[in-house]
């Protein structure tokens, strides 16, 4: 049978950077294994899921590269969800209760007082009729729980190993709210029998849930799926991310200037032992991916170690994919010659700009000597300039001057770029021409340097 997994993230806000990893896992898994990627928004939270969340999510996976096979709402399958409820209720797997939320967290606090789990104690089970009659005559409407068989509930997990738990030390989940909307756990089980799932892959955080959920799926049929439970993702204290939300989002990520392979790569790689690096696609991901690689260990999102992956990526990039972006930005004077200048400078696509300026437009210089700048302009050869007039040009200055190394150089640099770092000015200098060095040069020399006095020290 074809494998099949499925992303199944709840639309009720941006793409969070652990749940984007999962999607990632998920895709690789699919492409590694020539099988099925389906995503699935569980939408039954009529009040927090919206539509928007529901595209920007579709939008942020785009972004990141992965396609999906098909994609499906469960809010689409509600009748589905009720008529497996009605089955489960003929066979006296789910039941009825009146409890109010108030009434729970009372039951709840004093079991924690006594030194219990705050286990549901089933009293909804021991009502008579006339009693279940009274409750509905006040008003009330029951919310439905689904009732797990006591012993254990075990499985060969992919990432995990053996785990096993037992039912006797859990509560009933609810499924079905007293207002009739579905939770999470019963309508995730049935689409994942309908959809033929044969292997779901997620946090750790949903290991109790598959424990229930084993038993959900057999009272229902149906043999129950592999599963893969991913640790949770942390900031580099140990903390977990949930916590910076509005800075860990795809969204964010993006408009930081984050390049969608240098993410992937960053993600794929994060708790498998492997050193950050860029992989050349995600076809390269996915034919190296493997699923023993994951281990237990808490993966720590270090987002400097992001941001080197990213100028690597950036110092790797071609002319050819790179031109219609930098068309993109304006750069309508950017070449070929112009990227492999400056790619290596770059940690966000963003810092193009500055170089661009710097070849093409106007920037403050630096403040040089007088008679350097004097010299270095008469020494300057006539165009057209390559890659060896550079050399040829300094070499006339050291004569002239006796100048050289970093007395020579970082004034140069100033002069014509106004930082003392950056590309090789072998490459730069064809690119700004002889006209904007001259006139750099010119106002080089008239700058006045930097004192305490005028540095208001």
């Amino acid at each position: 049978m074809t494998s099949k997994v499925r992303f199944a993230p709840s639309p009720t806000g941006l793409l969070h950077v652990g749940n984007a990893r999962t999607a990632l896992i998920n895709a690789l898994f699919a492409v590694a294994g020539e099988g099925q990627f389906l995503l699935r928004f569980d939408d039954t939270d009529r009040e927090r899921s919206r539509d928007e969340f529901a595209s920007a999510v579709e939008e942020d996976l785009r972004w990141m590269g992965l396609a999906w096979d098909s994609c499906v709402r469960q809010r689409d399958h509600i009748a589905n969800y009720q008529a497996a409820l009605a089955r489960l209720r003929d066979v006296g797997r789910v039941y009825p209760c009146w409890e109010t939320p108030e009434e729970l967290e009372y039951k709840r606090k004093r079991q924690l007082a006594r030194g219990r789990p705050p286990i549901y104690d089933r009293a909804a089970l021991k009502l008579s009729v006339a009693e279940r009659a009274r409750l509905e005559a006040e008003g009330r409407r029951p919310h439905w729980r689904f009732l797990l068989e006591p012993g254990s509930l075990a499985w060969d997990d992919l990432v995990r190993g053996r785990v096993e738990l037992q039912a006797d030390h859990m509560s009933d989940p609810i499924v079905v709210r007293a207002d009739g909307t579905f939770l999470y756990m019963l309508p995730s089980a049935i689409d994942d029998i309908e959809f033929h799932v044969t292997c779901v892959i997620r946090g750790e955080d949903h290991v109790a849930n598959t424990a229930v959920q084993i038993q959900m799926f057999r009272a229902l049929g149906s043999e129950p799926p592999a599963f893969a439970h991913l640790p949770l993702l942390t900031d580099i204290a140990g903390k977990g991310l949930s916590k910076r939300l509005g800075s860990m989002t795809v969204r964010s990520l993006r408009e930081d200037g984050i390049e969608p392979l240098a993410l992937a790569s960053y993600l794929a790689r994060l708790g498998t032992g492997d050193a950050p690096h860029p992989a050349g696609s995600l076809s390269e991901l996915a034919r190296n991916f493997d699923m023993s690689r994951y281990g237990r260990a808490t993966p720590k999102f270090d987002e400097s170690q992001l941001a080197r992956v990213n100028a690597q990526v950036l110092h790797s990039a071609s002319w050819r994919t790179m031109q219609p972006r930098l068309a993109a930005l304006g750069l309508t004077h950017a070449n070929e010659s112009f990227w492999n200048a400056v790619r290596d400078n770059l940690e966000r696509l963003g810092d193009v700009q500055d170089w661009y300026d710097v070849c093409f437009g106007d920037i403050t210089v630096g403040a040089i000597d007088a008679a350097l700048a004097d010299q270095a302009a008469a020494s300057l050869p006539s165009e057209p300039w390559d890659g060896a007039t550079w050399q040829d040009w300094t070499q006339a200055i050291r004569k002239a001057t006796g100048r050289k190394g970093r007395d020579l150089f970082l004034p140069l640099r100033l002069a014509l770029t106004g930082r003392q770092h950056g590309p090789e000015l072998r490459e730069l200098l064809p690119l700004i021409g002889r006209r904007v060095v001259q006139q750099r040069l010119r106002t080089a020399a008239g700058v006045r340097a930097p004192t305490p006095a005028n540095l208001g020290l």
